[in-house]
């Protein structure tokens, strides 16, 4: 039986590092929220409070950018969905960032075998 090797994408933990003193945090002019789909890509989605510039981006562990979207100060909302199939095993850092503050959402990429079942089917 051949083993089927798929690409997962997990671990996906929101943290969000604002510029401000971490004491009184400071309420960031976006918010955005990431998952992993079934077919191995995050999807990403943003919402602008107001017209600030945002810049989204993927890194790898060595910090080198994979991926970098700027998002104008007019668009209010973007969406995107970005496909880690053809990415190496590791650490990756999304970071959606404006010059007020940044939300971070750290994942790792896995190779893992697909099990599948074996399934016998008897007729009489």
């Amino acid at each position: 039986m051949l083993t089927l090797m798929s690409k997962l994408a997990g671990s996906i933990l929101m943290s969000a590092a604002t510029l401000a003193n971490p004491t009184t945090p400071k309420a960031l002019p976006f918010d955005a929220s990431a998952f992993v789909t079934v077919n191995n890509q995050i999807q990403l989605a943003v919402s602008k409070t107001s017209d600030v510039p945002v810049v989204v981006l993927l890194r790898n562990a060595n910090n080198q950018i994979l991926f970098r979207q700027g998002i104008s100060k007019k668009e209010s909302k973007y969406a995107v969905k970005l496909n880690v199939d053809e990415l190496a095993d590791g650490e990756y850092e999304l970071e959606v960032r404006s010059s007020e503050g940044s939300i971070r959402k750290h994942l790792n990429v896995s190779t893992q075998p697909v099990q599948q079942t074996a399934r016998v089917v008897a007729m009489q």
